[in-house]
């Protein structure tokens, strides 16, 4: 059984950042090849890795349908230059409401998914969910975008949330990501949706740096360490993994707020994905369960957890 242990001081390190960027915007096909290559990589016979060879299937249809699709419509200008001009997030999540394209996007996602190998269970949430009329789409669409989904319909709403990260990912890579700010704490800065974890990454100018991770647009923040990633607090931040494991993924845990956070550390592994991997470690979530803290991150390949 996996014990909580303190954890040595290598997460402060300053390592070598130097002028890190405020945000990276995605590029949505690498995003999903890049995440359904780590799924794969993550998957096998044993535990969870049937499940995340499962997911590894979505986003791979996530990138083929990224790389069909005609360009994302850029955001309107006069809404943008509002958005950016009172720290608000252009890309509103809790102003979203499902139209004719996003409504295209998802059908041909759910078709596209099909063909994917899956638990018959899942194939059942996927059937009930492509019969949805619009009206039951739009609440699923309200239910992820409040981070509040019932427990008797989490598959289904796996697999519209699988459609919204395309549509927000899309959407994403059209901001000014110079322009970029931030719009409060613990929110992305281009939909102002949660983090799904947070790295520590490689880049050249940039390398030991730490950066969230937006669970539905895929949008990379600065932020910096030994700094909850959901409250902001500096206070009562310690770090836990499950013994004698690989020490490259740790939970960020915080006193003030009482969540936390997985980081993940790059430079030590440049394989770690900030969204797969987080379903990859839920050995951990299942540590943290047994302890004050509770999930301040989204994901919604995680619910229940």
């Amino acid at each position: 059984m996996p014990r909580r242990i303190p954890v040595s001081g290598d997460m402060t390190a300053i390592g070598e950042v130097k002028t890190p960027p405020f945000a990276r915007v995605p590029d949505p096909v690498r995003l999903f090849e890049r995440r359904a290559r780590r799924f794969h990589q993550l998957s096998g016979p044993d535990g969870i890795g049937p499940y995340l060879g499962f997911l590894a299937g979505i986003a791979e249809a996530q990138q083929a349908l990224g790389g069909q699709l005609p360009p994302a419509l850029p955001l309107d200008e006069a809404k943008l230059e509002c958005a950016l001009e009172h720290a608000m997030p252009p890309l509103d999540r809790n102003a979203f409401r499902p139209d004719a394209g996003f409504r295209l996007l998802a059908d041909r996602l759910f078709g596209a998914l099909e063909v994917v190998e899956k638990p018959v269970a899942a194939a059942k949430a996927l059937a009930d969910v492509r019969a949805s009329d619009e009206t039951g789409l739009d609440a699923m669409v309200s239910d992820l975008m409040a981070d509040s989904v019932p427990v008797d319909s989490m598959a289904g709403h796996a697999y519209v949330a699988a459609a919204l990260q395309l549509h927000f990912s899309r959407a994403a890579a059209l901001l000014p990501e110079r322009r970029l700010q931030s719009v409060g704490d613990g929110a992305c800065p281009a939909c102002g949706g949660p983090p799904v974890s947070s790295i520590i990454v490689g880049w050249p100018q940039a390398g030991g740096a730490r950066f969230c991770s937006c669970a539905l647009c895929g949008t990379l923040w600065h932020h910096v360490r030994i700094k909850c990633a959901i409250c902001s607090s500096t206070k009562g931040i310690r770090y836990q993994e499950i013994e004698d494991g690989p020490g490259t993924i740790k939970a960020e845990t915080c006193d003030e707020c009482g969540c936390y956070v997985k980081i993940f550390n790059q430079q030590k592994d440049v394989s770690l994905d900030s969204f797969a991997d987080d379903v990859g470690s839920l050995g951990l979530d299942l540590l943290l369960r047994e302890t004050k803290y509770r999930r301040g991150a989204f994901n919604p390949f995680l619910l229940g957890y």
